[in-house]
């Protein structure tokens, strides 16, 4: 019997033509890399700009608050004592030495009563150390942009602290010992002020404004240049001793709030806000004020002071005026306006908005 294969087919084998496909990247191009990194930059540099503005404004404010409580607390001793505090008192004919300037005389009317019954002000503040109240970063006393706020010290340990804010101590003319005659602004050596005095008016008086710490200055000049400065290239060719160098603890201009010097816790409106007083020493240019003699150091030489308001603030100082007003003042003020707000009867316009 013969067998026969059922189901028997032809085997065929199927080739299917399959398309080629690319595969997917899951990353970026060059191009797209660096434009994403470029995008990245633009937004950082705007995040870092608005981080440093809002600092900025934080840090004015703080400044601005400073001010208020200081023209606060010298309007309270005021309305107390019936007249503006001087700022520093030495007898005819007499030195003196240490005098404590009014930032001390008015710690009572800022809360710093504890630190107030530490000290007498009687008596000079160079023998008060012990009390450790000149050493005292006073807050109130500092603006928080200032670059340099710390203790000056002295064998290694604090000595004294700076100061950001000093009183208005006129133009030019600070003090003439032979003849106690006083400047033309609201606080004055050996003077205290009534603000009946103010004939100018009290909305019109530069009070306090804005100084740095650790300025460098030249006091005790050789010679006495009585003409009032008109630009910073008079005084290009003063000498006398030097408190500037270039480390930053030999320029010591408003380093010591107690006292009450005009270089340390004063200043004049000789030259606008900011400007810039340089002067050239030891292959250095320093940006200077001066004084041509220290307050009660001698019984001959009068006083003359430009001690210039600065700040780190862009473009402007922020000032206190005697009627407790505050207000920022542009460096672009011309320089008789400034000086016009610096006195307190020069029967000048109000040239300056507050």
């Amino acid at each position: 019997m013969k067998l026969q294969r059922m189901g028997s087919r032809p085997s065929f084998a199927w080739h299917r033509s399959v398309p080629f496909r690319h595969r997917s990247s899951s990353g970026f191009s060059l191009v797209e890399l660096l434009v994403v990194i470029a995008i990245i930059g633009v937004l950082m540099a705007l995040l870092l700009s608005a981080v440093q503005a809002a600092r900025e404004s934080a840090r004015a404010l703080q400044c601005r608050n400073n001010l208020r409580q200081m023209i606060l607390a010298v309007t309270n001793m005021e309305t107390a004592k019936k007249s503006l505090p001087t700022t520093f008192h030495v007898g005819i004919g007499a030195d003196a030495r240490g005098n404590w300037s009014i930032h001390g005389r008015i710690l009572p009317y800022i809360e710093a009563g504890n630190a107030a019954n530490k000290i007498d002000l009687g008596r000079d503040w160079h023998s008060q150390l012990d009390s450790g109240v000149p050493q005292w970063m006073v807050p109130m006393y500092q603006c928080p942009a200032e670059v340099n706020s710390k203790p000056r010290l002295q064998n290694g340990l604090p000595y004294v602290a700076p100061t950001n804010y000093g009183f208005n101590m006129g133009r030019w003319f600070v003090y003439d010992p032979t003849t106690d005659r006083a400047g033309d602004g609201p606080f004055r050596v050996n003077r205290t002020t009534r603000l009946a005095e103010v004939t100018d008016g009290l909305s019109n008086t530069l009070a306090v404004a804005e100084v740095k710490a650790y300025t460098s200055y030249i006091r005790n000049t050789h010679t006495i240049p009585t003409a009032m400065p008109t630009t910073p290239t008079d005084l290009a060719s003063v000498t006398g001793v030097y408190h500037l160098g270039p480390a930053v603890e030999q320029n010591t201009g408003h380093t010591v709030w107690p006292d009450g010097r005009v270089h340390h816790t004063g200043l004049t409106t000789t030259f606008t806000p900011n400007t810039k007083v340089n002067y050239s020493h030891g292959g250095q240019v320093y940006n200077i004020d001066l004084t041509t003699q220290q307050e009660g150091l001698g019984t001959t030489r009068p006083t003359y002071a430009a001690v210039t308001s600065r700040s780190y603030h862009p473009g402007s100082v922020h000032v206190a005026r005697l009627d407790g007003s505050l207000s920022s003042v542009s460096d672009t003020i011309e320089t008789e306006a400034w000086q016009a707000i610096s006195t307190i009867n020069g029967q000048e316009l109000n040239s300056v908005e507050p």
